[in-house]
């Protein structure tokens, strides 16, 4: 209460002036009374402010309930001017001068709690009374930001051209299905194809207009204005702060100033309802036009969705085609129309990348449906270009509460009235901590587009002889099936694209307290440690995190940083304990605890995903060479692994979990990121490698090699960075050293080792058992898939109750969904669709005991014992 009483008198002293004190060209007298207010209040904010130095250190120590309350001032965060900003844009899909780069000022600025800055609510120009907005700040700063205009377009969508083109190929499709149910003969007699041809006309054009009046949003700047002042009131009731970056908000003003024609695309990574609109939050209350923004319409509930629907929401079926082999033109044709109008009306979008929330606190795949038709209003120039921003969004702890039913394999419960109440009520009795928002350096669409078209990435994705990891285009989503032609070049450049957006926001989210903690206790302590020891190790994680440019949402000693967010999380996650002298916290690693507590720790788990993968490969080659020179009855002291050896099988590791991370961008190879990997793992001694020596020839050879190779780069690359990029050097010498080179594990860095196999452990662990279940359908056998899930589910459980899997958050209905969806790229299985309902069945070529075990082994053999 002191805290809040203090701000506020600071802030009156901040924004108070004297009537005529400060106005050009007047003299006045200084009312008494004024100006005895005016020096009790400045003397008060003097003594304050001593006050505050004095007792800074005394003050640390004591904070321990309010360790991360941000104030009116910029929060001393972490160093932006010793790491780039979070989220620059790509150097190599986006050419240098027309990336917005932020100065050094900008890099310097901490990120501030929005809910405590209230720019517009300063003196206004009159000079016969003191301001209404020093004691009502939120009012004015609602009441005072930019007004823009929002135009409705769904008036123009009904008579566009591609939405009578839609109206009439389903009005013939109607013709043709009715004329084969009749028959041939009795259609020539009965059959009046005209009639029923315009009464299907009719029927879908009021079909059309439902579905326009049910899409529409009605963005009013009015309401947004209500709304902001709603959320400034009710946010600071269940939320310690909102960060964002002063610099990245400049950072898009910039982007619009420079091409002002261009709309913004907006492309948050998914994780809370409160996402909806807090991008738009922001924005208004920067002067920014706020966005349209794409939900689901299941958030179309009463009362809610209106509300959403006011404040940019447009509402979209999360499957555009109802039936199967059969598309509906006419909803397709809608969402496409109605969504170009938009861009060329000047409205800025909104839309989730990866479509739904995630259920496991990792990113999901991207879903590519708005995006293509993004990509598709560019190329039909209904837009000279477009500003793609991705936009990173983080909690301490989760608004929503958890996903742990829906990760178990139970149904999702659908939103309506009484449950949104309810949750409304629940969530205001709570807290949950800080939410960070990081805007990225903005895109540009034609930049981008160029940029990949001329890849030669983009053409290897057709070379069936190319080594990579390709992916097929998403065909269920949020928003459906993509809503342009099936043209293969450009579903694949969209792909590209909304992978890059995901790569790129994954890479730029702030880790929070509770990441942090969450990611120690289950990978390093999970039978739990003293809180000296966790407070050595969190130490050790912020220098690694920091120094590869992560940004870190926290501040603070590591020791105050653990114990607030084991407040946060709450006992039912974690306990800390005391244990004769010293603090003991330990994570709760009980089944459904522990995989809500997963979903915190598996924010970082894309970071050392590529560690992960190297280390558990080269663990599991030393294994099997251990294993070799026991049978043969030779030592086994000091044994090693060929790089080039350990290259390819994390290539096929990488392969295996191609639909659990996006582990590099499509504008990069990903040797050439296993080899930086390789190199950091070797800089911190948890890999160690033989020294190469080159002769005199091999240098030449060499300097050979990368001067021919150079002529193909682009400009800018110098002998030196080639060179710091072997997986990109292909000189013979070079690849004749490097398949020789012998690579060790310390065994001083043991234990490092087995933290890093077990980030990727509890998902190689469900897909062993996934893959186990396909003993099932050995036999021609074959099973809903619903029902072949929850088989799964079951066996990874059952695994986990007797203690053959030591990782409870391995029971997860995604990563299952996830192997399916690999086994079935690999052609071991296929998946039919039978009347809506998915079947899954072996292939015929693996339909046998022996090749379901080949593919067993395949799977458990990355597994740690």
């Amino acid at each position: 209460m002191v805290d809040i009483i203090s701000n506020r008198v600071q802030e009156a002293y901040g924004s108070f002036r004297l009537p005529g004190m400060f106005s050009l060209g007047t003299t006045q007298t200084v009312d008494g009374s004024w100006f005895s207010t005016y020096t009790m209040l400045k003397r008060f904010g003097e003594q304050k402010k001593r006050q505050r130095l004095v007792d800074k250190d005394n003050d640390r120590k004591m904070r321990e309930n309010s360790l991360y309350q941000l104030k009116e001032v910029p929060t001393q965060r972490i160093q932006l001017d010793a790491a780039p900003l979070p989220g620059p844009a790509c150097r190599f899909c986006s050419p240098k001068e027309s990336q917005q780069q932020l100065d050094q000022e900008d890099r310097r600025r901490s990120a501030v709690d929005i809910l405590r800055v209230t720019s517009h609510a300063g003196l206004r120009t009159n000079s016969s009374s003191l301001d209404w907005g020093v004691w009502c700040p939120h009012l004015a700063q609602t009441a005072r930001v930019t007004k823009f205009d929002y135009p409705q377009v769904a008036g123009a969508v009904m008579s566009d051209e591609r939405v009578q083109h839609a109206l009439e190929t389903a009005a013939k499709e109607s013709v043709d299905e009715k004329r084969q149910e009749l028959g041939t003969s009795e259609s020539d007699d009965t059959f009046d194809e005209d009639r029923f041809y315009n009464e299907t006309m009719r029927k879908n054009q009021k079909r059309a207009q439902k579905i326009l009046i049910g899409m529409r949003s009605k963005l009013s700047d009015f309401v947004l204005r209500i709304t902001s002042w709603v959320l400034y009131k009710l946010l600071p009731c269940f939320i310690s702060g909102v960060a964002a970056h002063p610099g990245q908000v400049e950072m898009i003003k910039r982007a619009i100033e420079k091409n002002p024609d261009a709309p913004l695309i907006f492309l948050p990574l998914h994780r809370s309802h409160l996402d909806y609109i807090m991008v738009s939050f922001i924005l208004l209350n920067n002067d920014i036009k706020c966005p349209l923004v794409a939900g689901g319409n299941n958030m179309n509930i009463p009362l809610f969705g209106s509300i959403l629907r006011y404040d940019g929401a447009f509402f979209i079926k999360r499957k555009i085609d109802p039936l199967t082999g059969k598309k509906d033109h006419v909803y397709r044709a809608i969402l496409h129309t109605y969504l170009q109008k938009c861009l060329t009306a000047g409205h800025n979008v909104e839309f989730f990348i990866e479509g739904g929330r995630t259920r496991t606190g990792k990113p999901c795949m991207p879903k590519s449906g708005i995006l293509s038709v993004i990509v598709d209003a560019f190329n039909d120039k209904s837009i000279s270009d477009a500003l793609l921003v991705p936009v990173s969004i983080n909690y301490e702890k989760l608004v929503d509460g958890n996903f742990v039913r829906e990760q178990l394999g139970q149904k999702k419960v659908p939103e309506s009235f009484s449950s949104a109440v309810s949750a409304i009520v629940n969530v205001l009795k709570a807290r949950y901590g800080l939410m960070r928002i990081d805007f990225n350096e903005p895109f540009s669409l034609s930049e981008l587009v160029k940029s990949l078209r001329s890849t030669t990435e983009l053409q290897y994705s057709f070379n069936p002889e190319m080594r990579s990891l390709q992916h097929k285009p998403s065909s269920s989503s949020l928003f459906g099936t993509d809503v342009v032609q099936e043209d293969q070049e450009l579903r694949t450049l969209v792909e590209k694209i909304a992978r890059h957006v995901v790569y790129d926001c994954a890479k730029a989210t702030s880790v929070m307290t509770t990441n942090a903690l969450a990611f120690l206790l289950l990978n390093r302590f999970r039978d739990g440690a003293p809180l000296s020891i966790l407070t050595e190790a969190l130490d050790e994680l912020r220098d690694i995190l920091s120094s590869s440019s992560r940004d870190l949402g926290f501040t603070g000693t590591s020791e105050d940083v653990i114990r607030y967010a084991v407040d946060i999380l709450g006992p039912g996650l974690v306990t800390i304990e005391k244990r004769g002298v010293q603090q003991f916290v330990k994570p709760i690693t009980i089944v459904p605890n522990v995989i809500e507590l997963s979903y915190y720790s598996n924010s970082l788990a894309p970071h050392f995903a590529l560690d992960s993968v190297l280390i558990t490969c080269a663990v599991l080659m030393k294994r099997e060479a251990e294993q070799k020179l026991l049978e043969q009855k030779l030592p086994t002291e000091e044994v090693s692994v060929g790089r080039q050896h350990l290259f390819d099988t994390s290539m096929d590791l990488c392969d295996l979990l191609m639909y659990e991370f996006i582990l590099s961008k499509p504008c990069q190879k990903l040797e050439t990121l296993l080899q930086d990997s390789f190199d950091q793992l070797c800089m911190r001694d948890l890999l160690a490698q033989q020294e190469i020596e080159y002769t005199e020839e091999e240098h030449i050879a060499r300097r050979l090699a990368a001067r021919l190779e150079l002529e193909d780069l682009d400009d800018g690359v110098s002998e030196d960075d080639y060179f710091s990029d072997s997986a990109s050097n292909n000189g013979h010498q070079q690849q004749r050293v490097v398949d020789d080179i012998p690579v060790y594990l310390p065994a001083e860095k043991h234990c490092d080792r087995i933290v890093l196999q077990s980030v990727l452990a509890p998902f190689t662990s469900s897909y062993a058992a996934v893959v186990f279940c396909l003993n099932k359908l050995v036999g021609g056998n074959s099973m809903v898939e619903a029902e072949f899930i929850k088989l799964c589910i079951k066996e990874i459980t059952t695994r986990v109750e007797l203690g053959e899997c030591k990782y409870g958050e391995s029971i997860s209905i995604d990563s299952v969904r996830n192997c399916l969806k690999v086994l079935e790229k690999r052609s071991n299985i296929e998946i039919t669709n039978n009347s809506g309902v998915r079947i899954v069945s072996l292939a015929a070529e693996f339909d046998s005991t022996a090749e379901v075990l080949s593919i067993i082994q395949s799977v458990e053999k990355f597994v740690p014992i």
